[in-house]
């Protein structure tokens, strides 16, 4: 692999993806282009795709397809890397400035090293911000790839202007106000001699005029166009990071934008919206005013089964960040479960306190050659829905939830039914002993079996402890009280000085408040209702109080 490239390999357990999909989204049959047999195995495919401007949300169903199918992905520094989970490829990142992420990859270089690919007889996602063919240069790689014989097909993305103007309100083409659009580059080819643009025509234009990447230029731009005859009152919007939930988007003219965006500190990546439309889009208004909009969300829980959490972030307009501090693996010998499967029809009730029990559990009887079948006459006990939700992906329905999602809840909707009958309580490697003494106390024959492993991380990853560091994360949210100790220990000095003050945390229950207070993690809001959709309401309360 040549140097300039940054190489990393996601692994998850299973296809994650920012946005749940249904068991239909898993079992959709590959389009015939995608399993062209006419193409000869010993040379890949290249997919040039729109990864669209920024919401994982807005990526096409064939896109995804693609990321799924991929041997390899090399993807722009402005594609969201969340992304990348819906494939399990190596991963290289292209780099279009120097930075810490890497140094500049030129063109050519990248066009090598997908010719390269796929001549090993790989299947390649070259990964674009918005639309390939929409200023992302890839007609030259398409060129590229003729050019040396190799099979390509290419996947158009939402370009950045129309997600831009929807995502701040503004109709590019309102029936009122503009017959026409144009798209316009805001940064041309460093080499051409002079500028290709007509600033007389663009300045009498029919319509709306958008300029891609025009942020440092947008001084000469306005002035361009006022001496071209524009009206120096002509409503002009600056958006950057647009459709993101760090957006932001400022509103003037021609003649007063340069000042209001610096004063604002806008940063690119970013667009100009110029023309007549821009003065309504207050009556479309919505992105912006969705309730945790801009806030920097910590998500704890396991990296593999976060994407739930982090879309209910994306949907409440906050920006998830993962923070990892454990991680959910199978046993390390399976013998004592395997054993105890033969004897599941002999129990009365069957315990599940986690989702990941409910899996380890009924996976492994299905891996083993059992099915639902096995588990004859028992009922089955759910610590919350979420638990219970799980269940219903094997085809089972809970019998018991408590009105609180907590063991001692659990424990004592149980007591009335279990005396003198068998339990199996399906539970991870540690955890809270409160269904143990309670069930056994109210006369239960309670067998336990562990069916996963909740193992502590040795640390966080760096890109996501330099932010805690920088205090530019918001809100955490705890969700057990094993991920707040947890936590707590990867801490650095550095980061927990901002804990309180620039960062707030939250927690999902009482008990999970307890570990955290107990290991010095101050508690800003905690959940009534003892789930992630619950935590992230506490975090509403709080930052909006007036509510």
């Amino acid at each position: 692999m040549p140097p300039l490239l940054m190489t990393q390999s996601f692994h998850t357990s299973h296809t994650a993806t920012p946005i749940p999909m249904t068991t239909a989204d898993r079992s959709i049959s590959p389009s015939p282009s995608l399993t062209d047999t006419a193409v000869p195995r010993t040379i890949g495919k290249v997919y040039l795709v729109g990864g669209g401007p920024g919401d994982p949300g807005l990526l096409t169903l064939k896109g995804a397809e693609c990321l799924r199918r991929a041997d390899l992905i090399l993807y722009d520094g402005l594609v969201n890397p969340m992304l990348l989970r819906h494939g399990h490829a190596a991963v290289e990142r292209t780099c279009r400035a120097e930075g810490p992420l890497g140094r500049l990859l030129p063109q050519d270089e990248i066009n090598r090293r997908l010719i390269a690919a796929a001549k090993e007889g790989k299947t390649v996602v070259r990964l674009k911000g918005g639309d390939p063919f929409i200023f992302g240069r890839g007609s030259e790689e398409a060129a590229a790839l003729a050019a040396e014989g190799i099979p390509f097909e290419v996947v158009p993305g939402i370009t950045a202007a129309t997600a831009a103007a929807v995502y701040t309100g503004i109709s590019l083409t309102h029936r009122d106000h503009a017959s026409a659009v144009a798209f316009i580059t805001g940064h041309e080819d460093p080499s051409k001699p002079a500028t290709a643009l007509d600033y007389n025509s663009l300045a009498h234009f029919p319509g709306t005029l958008v300029f891609y990447m025009g942020l440092h230029r947008l001084e000469a731009i306005t002035s361009a166009l006022i001496a071209a005859g524009k009206p120096a009152d002509t409503p002009t919007c600056v958006v950057c990071r647009a459709t993101q939930p760090l957006q932001r988007s400022v509103t003037g003219t021609l003649n007063d934008i340069t000042s209001l965006a610096k004063s604002a500190g806008l940063q690119p990546p970013s667009l100009v919206i110029i023309g007549d439309c821009v003065k309504v889009r207050e009556q479309a208004s919505w992105f912006e005013d969705r309730p945790l909009f801009g806030q920097v969300i910590g998500i704890t829980r396991p990296e593999e089964q976060a994407d739930d959490a982090a879309q209910q972030a994306y949907e409440l307009g906050a920006l998830p960040v993962m923070l990892p501090t454990i991680e959910i693996t199978p046993p390390d010998d399976w013998s004592e479960v395997d054993a105890l499967l033969p004897r599941l029809r002999s129990f009365d009730w069957i315990v599940f306190t986690s989702a990941n029990g409910v899996r380890g559990l009924l996976s492994r009887l299905w891996q083993t050659g059992g099915d639902v079948r096995s588990l004859g006459q028992a009922k089955l006990a759910c610590i919350g829905p979420a638990t219970a939700a799980v269940l219903e992906e094997f085809s089972l329905r809970a019998d018991l939830i408590p009105n609180e999602y907590r063991a001692e809840a659990l424990a004592a909707a149980l007591k009335p039914h279990i005396a003198n009958r068998r339990v199996l309580w399906a539970r991870a490697s540690r955890g809270r002993e409160v269904l143990t003494t309670e069930l056994t106390a109210a006369g239960a024959t309670l067998e336990q079996i562990v069916v996963y492993q909740n193992r502590d991380l040795t640390e966080l990853p760096r890109s996501e402890l330099d932010r805690l560091e920088r205090g530019d994360l918001h809100w955490i949210g705890l969700s057990s009280p094993s991920i707040a100790r947890s936590f707590a220990r990867l801490l650095t000095p550095t980061a927990r000085q901002h804990l309180g003050v620039k960062t707030r945390l939250a927690s999902i229950s009482p008990v999970t408040t307890a570990a955290a207070q107990a290991v010095g993690l101050p508690i800003a809001a905690e959940a009534t209702e003892f789930t992630w959709p619950g935590l992230f309401r506490a975090m509403i309360a709080a930052h909006q109080p007036e509510a």
